[in-house]
């Protein structure tokens, strides 16, 4: 059991955090409803979070809640979220108020107690307060259990979400991490993020550029076999793994995929291609299909349902993507795509909605409960990806296909959660 003075009575921990659709919108799933006066229950959700991630930290067990929820809670709200040790109990179970309250306001949005048994380990484990497991995480790990680190270059990691992201992935034996990158802006983003990089690999840089470079070059040697993007632009990294000299390429075309958990939807959904292939034809088209089925495989869909999305569900002259959808379908079915089952052309509704099919009068073995989806353009993908996480709550990660290694792409505003789920799908595509 953990030292008693670390968790004496008194003690206590807070953080902020500022409220995201995320949080209210699992609630709303989980209820049922999306009456705005229910959202308050996701205080609790951040209570939770705070006591398994922080204070006592991971190994924590929840015995008993008893809280009141006198306030409410609305997306962008930010918030103070506290808990503080009441008692220790002499078979060490802890006693904690808790509380949710706005920043700078008095009224609570949550408050009551817990009680919990705190883990074995010792304070400092504790990991972000952003890094709770959730569904795609968790079935993404589980995947990956068993499986050694994939030797890694991080690319660039000169701020503390890309470094962390990455050292977080180290530690869950996901990448065996090598930090290509100026090494004394590493280091300091180490030190602001209070992170260890004893015993891990540093290959200095003096820019961005030199650091693509020098990373593409590791992954040609066959030193890693796959790479993170850090704190550089997508298109300096991706500039640099496409250049024919570097030897990455392979006989298909170059894609990104989305693997994205909504809340709302009963399984994972692939997005691709809304990232690299801005105009895709028919020939990257076809390719964007079996980077996508490849993905699927790898994340435990053996036989994944393929929808073509377009304006509209039926063939016609007039939208050029209702045509290529009917020629990929062809396709398939004469065995030059295989491994999946597609459909299309299908509107976004029909390929999510059995009853938006069903209304259309489509039967088909893919409307309704597509795995994979597969845009026109980089335009309505990358509208239709943020918009599912940033209105719908859904939990993302992104890679990129078809060449000899996998790329993890970030974005700068991702959470630990996604950095992590995206060091999952590298660790789930690299070859062994």
């Amino acid at each position: 059991m953990t030292d008693a003075p670390a968790f004496a009575p008194g003690a206590r921990r807070a953080l902020t955090h500022r409220v995201g659709s995320a949080e209210l919108g699992a609630v709303a799933a989980l209820l049922g409803t999306d009456d705005p006066a229910l959202g308050v229950r996701a205080a609790a959700t951040l209570v939770t979070r705070l006591l398994v991630t922080h204070f006592p930290g991971p190994g924590t067990r929840l015995l008993r809640e008893e809280f009141r929820y006198p306030g409410r809670l609305a997306e962008g709200d930010m918030v103070e979220v506290s808990a503080a040790v009441t008692e220790r109990l002499p078979d060490g179970r802890l006693r904690l108020a808790c509380r949710v309250l706005r920043v700078g306001e008095m009224e609570p949005v949550l408050d009551g107690l817990a009680e919990v048994a705190p883990p074995d380990a010792p304070p400092g484990t504790e990991t972000p307060f952003d890094t709770h497991p959730r569904r795609m995480l968790n079935a993404l790990l589980a995947r990956c259990a068993g499986r050694p680190a994939v030797p890694t270059a991080v690319v660039h990691p000169c701020d503390g979400r890309s470094l962390a992201g990455a050292m977080l992935a180290a530690r869950h034996g996901l990448i065996a991490p090598v930090l290509v990158g100026p090494e004394t802006r590493i280091r300091a983003a180490a030190e602001t993020e209070r992170l260890d990089l004893g015993g891990v690999e540093i290959l200095s840089t003096p820019h961005s550029h030199a650091s693509a470079e020098a990373a593409v070059r590791l992954a040609a040697e066959r030193r890693v076999r796959a790479l993170m993007k850090g704190s550089l632009h997508t298109d300096e990294l991706m500039s640099a793994a496409l250049s024919r000299a570097a030897g990455l390429r392979t006989e298909r075309r170059v894609s990104h995929a989305f693997v994205m958990d909504a809340p709302l939807y009963p399984r994972l959904l692939v997005i691709t291609d809304a990232a690299i292939n801005i105009a895709p034809d028919l020939e990257a088209k076809a390719d964007i299909v079996r980077n996508a089925i490849t993905l699927a495989n790898a994340i435990g869909i053996e036989l994944p349902r393929i929808a073509i999305l377009s304006a509209v569900e039926t063939v016609t002259p007039k939208l050029a993507s209702t045509l290529e959808a009917a020629a990929l379908c062809k396709m398939a079915d004469r065995g030059q795509i295989g491994g999946g089952i597609l459909d299309g052309p299908l509107a976004f509704d029909n390929a999510v909605s059995e009853a938006a099919a069903k209304s259309k009068g489509i039967v088909s073995a893919v409307a309704g409960r597509a795995d994979v989806l597969v845009v026109p353009d980089i335009e309505s993908g990358n509208m239709l990806a943020k918009q599912l996480a940033l209105l719908g709550g859904a939990e993302t990660a992104g890679i990129v296909l078809g060449l000899h290694i996998p790329v993890a792409l970030t974005s700068r505003s991702d959470d630990a959660t996604s950095r992590l789920a995206s060091a999952a799908l590298l660790r789930l595509t690299a070859r062994d």
